[in-house]
């Protein structure tokens, strides 16, 4: 096992991962920009580097300063968390190439599932249904030409996108003949790719994803899977786990995420999405190679410590798991708290906390960098925390979540507590969309 590992983000994943590896014996580094000087992860850990002022792009993306950091402290591993770095081959690579082990799969893995257009190379090689669409589109008279093969309404998405930016729906060529450029723009401007892919747009899904756990060798296991269909602006609200789908068509998506995930030999954790169609089709998606901010809810099934696993696999000790080791237990939900204003088209809310009290009691997990006195800075995404409750059954974690949010007292920024109570309340259909 690693004696010091440098966790290269920020908020409650920095903190998340550095709770289970002093349970482990493994010292941190957390690296930080200016703004977070005063965080939870900073105050915590064994060490901690300045790596730049508060944009992301001169700190937690500036990839030398990560790697030096990781050098100057002797750190022998470097885990990415999620966002930043955590799906960039070329850092995957260069930590590689100076002898730091990077926890997570390899360089050539992302680069072959890290865009949408390779992910779906690799799924349609795998055998793996994705939804109706194209590779990557040079140009408007290419997009004209599939969206007459593939039908009205599409969705454009950028080929390197991720957490439902990047996405366009068109619903006729008019709106081809404007959107195809913005689109490309767009993606330019987000992820410095410009590459355009189109898809089917489904108008009424649920997205389903499968949690996987792989060696590097073909040993690949899944740990269930989740339902993320309640969304803002194509970003996950409410998660859990697990899914309400028939039983045999879970058995199909899993088998599919495992079978995708082996076909790459695939290392660590990640997490195969999905989307399930009013018929009951399901559709691969992408895959996200990656520790997802949803973990916890598979967490609360499986008694598993997703970040352990993520360690021991990276240290050389494999997977000690098979299938059959994988027991799921009764229902989690989790709720994103962010800091933004729900009735006002969820804009940032990015402030101080003057003071909070999370929920406690039976089966009631949060995870959580802030505390009072805390000020959420404008530079980063808007997570406050998340609260996640696990119980018997669905309908017993619906009641204990409803409880738990009504503890749950962030006072300061608006946030998205009222909203979740709301939707505690109402049917709380698998189908519900925000």
């Amino acid at each position: 096992m690693f004696k010091k590992i440098l966790i290269a983000n920020r908020g409650e994943i920095a903190l998340r991962i550095i709770r289970t590896a002093r349970e482990m014996g493994v010292a941190t580094v957390v690296v930080y920009s200016t703004a977070d000087e005063k965080s939870l992860p900073v105050l915590l850990a064994d060490e901690s580097v300045c790596v730049g002022p508060p944009t992301s792009t001169d700190s937690y993306l500036k990839v030398q300063n990560v790697i030096s950091a990781a050098l100057m402290t002797g750190a022998e591993a470097i885990h990415p968390g999620y966002g930043f770095l955590a799906e960039n081959p070329d850092f995957a690579e260069m930590c590689r190439d100076h002898g730091i082990v990077f926890i997570g799969p390899t360089p050539e893995s992302m680069r072959e599932l890290g865009s949408k257009a390779g992910g779906r190379a690799v799924a349609a090689a795998a055998n793996v249904p994705t939804v109706p669409g194209t590779g990557v589109l040079e140009d408007t008279a290419a997009a004209l030409s599939a969206a007459r093969e593939i039908g009205y309404p599409v969705l454009l998405k950028a080929s390197a996108g991720g957490g439902g930016r990047g996405q366009k729906v068109i619903r006729s060529e008019e709106e081809m003949q404007k959107g195809f450029a913005q689109a490309q723009e767009e993606a330019r401007l987000y992820f410095g790719d410009p590459a355009i892919i189109m898809e089917k747009f489904l108008e009424e899904f649920r997205h389903v994803e499968v949690q996987v756990m792989g060696d590097g060798q073909g040993h690949v296991i899944h740990i269930g899977e989740r339902d993320c269909s309640i969304q803002r602006r194509n970003q996950k609200l409410i998660e859990e786990a697990p899914s309400t789908l028939p039983d045999d068509l879970r058995q199909e998506i899993l088998a599919a995420g495992v079978r995708l995930a082996q076909y790459v030999n695939y290392a660590g954790a990640g997490t195969l999405e999905f989307i399930v169609d009013r018929a009951g089709n399901s559709y691969f998606m992408e895959m996200n190679t990656r520790i997802q901010v949803e973990h916890c809810v598979s967490e609360m099934i499986s008694g598993l410590d997703f970040v352990r696993l993520q360690l021991q696999i990276a240290a050389g000790e494999g997977l000690p798991l098979r299938q059959e080791d994988v027991q799921l237990r009764g229902h989690a939900i989790e709720c994103r708290i962010n800091a933004e204003d729900p009735d006002k088209d969820f804009r940032p809310a990015a402030g101080k906390i003057e003071d909070v009290h999370f929920a406690g009691g039976p089966g009631t997990r949060v995870d959580s960098h802030v505390y009072s006195g805390y000020t959420i800075p404008p530079h980063y995404d808007s997570l406050i925390g998340k609260l996640i409750v696990h119980h018997d059954t669905r309908e017993l974690a619906i009641a204990r979540m409803k409880r738990a949010l009504g503890e749950t007292v962030i006072q300061g920024p608006k946030n998205t507590i009222p909203l979740y109570i709301r939707v505690m309340d109402n049917p709380f259909t698998s189908r519900a969309r925000c």
